[in-house]
C-alpha cells in the first residue's frame, strides 16, 4: 500500500520537568518532532533518556511543562481531562512490556475492554474483539485467560486490545522486552504486519537494535534530546 506523507503526530518545543523534593528533573528539552501517517518507527536511547516520558506525552497520558504536543493536527495538551480520555480512547492503542491483562478475564473480555468506553451495542462489540483476535492470531483462544497463554501469546492479547478500536496510531513501550528471540520475532511480524497491510501508524520504544531493525526509521534520544534519526 501506498504510505501518505501527512503528519499525524507533531511536537514543537516540547519540555518536560518533574519535581523530585526541592529539585526539578529535566526529562524534555525543546524537543521537536514529526511523525509522518503511516510510519513505524522505533525509539532507543539509555535508561533514564526521556523515551517511556516521550511516548506518554504523544499518547496523552502526560502533559508537556511547555510546547505543544499535536495529533491530527489536535493540540491534545490543551484538552480537558475528560476529552483527553475520550481522545485517547478513540484514537490510541498502548502495548505494554508486561501486557498489563487482567488475570480474571479471558482473552476476549480483556480485548473488549476499550470498547465499554464507546456507545457500541454488544453485538458490535463482540464482533470487533473476534476481528482483532483473529488478526492477531488467537481466534481459537478467546476463551482462555492469561494463565493459560503463554507470555507471546500474551501479548498478542495485548496488541489485538490495542487495535480493537482502530486507532489511528499504535504506541509500544518495549513490546519485545520481555519475551523469548522467537516470540519476540512473531511480535514484531505482526507490528509489521499492522503496518504494512493496515496502515497502522507505530512508535516503538525499544533498547534492542534486532527490533529496531524492523521499524521504517529510527531515532535516538539522549539526555531528553533527539540526537540523530537513521533510515
Amino acid at each position: 500500500m501506498t504510505v501518505s506523507q501527512e503528519t499525524l503526530v507533531e511536537l514543537r518545543g516540547v519540555t518536560k520537568n518533574y519535581k523530585r523534593g526541592g529539585e526539578t528533573v529535566h526529562v524534555l528539552e525543546n524537543l521537536d518532532l514529526d511523525i509522518k501517517r503511516g510510519d513505524f518507527i522505533a525509539l532507543m536511547g539509555p535508561s533514564g533518556s526521556g523515551k517511556t516520558t516521550l511516548l506518554n506525552l504523544i499518547g496523552g497520558l502526560d502533559r508537556p511543562s511547555s510546547g505543544t504536543v499535536s495529533v491530527e493536527g489536535r493540540a491534545i495538551n490543551h484538552l480537558s481531562e475528560s476529552a483527553l480520555a475520550r481522545w485517547r480512547a478513540d484514537n490510541v492503542g498502548f502495548i505494554f512490556q508486561m501486557y498489563n491483562l487482567l488475570p480474571v478475564l479471558t482473552a476476549e473480555r480483556n480485548v473488549e475492554l476499550p470498547l465499554l468506553l464507546t456507545k457500541l451495542r454488544k453485538s458490535d462489540r463482540a464482533q470487533r474483539v473476534s476481528t482483532a483476535l483473529e488478526l492477531v492470531g488467537l481466534a481459537n483462544r478467546a476463551k482462555h485467560r492469561p494463565r493459560e497463554l503463554s507470555g507471546g501469546q500474551e501479548q498478542r492479547v495485548g496488541i489485538a486490545r490495542a487495535i480493537v478500536t482502530d486507532p489511528s496510531l499504535l504506541l509500544c513501550d518495549e513490546p519485545t522486552g520481555d519475551l523469548d528471540r522467537k516470540s519476540g520475532d512473531e511480535i514484531l511480524d505482526l507490528l509489521q504486519g499492522l503496518n504494512t497491510q493496515l496502515g497502522k501508524t507505530i512508535l516503538m520504544v525499544t533498547h534492542d537494535p534486532h527490533a529496531a531493525a524492523r521499524a521504517r526509521h529510527t531515532l535516538h534520544l539522549e539526555k531528553g534530546r533527539l540526537e540523530r534519526e537513521a533510515a
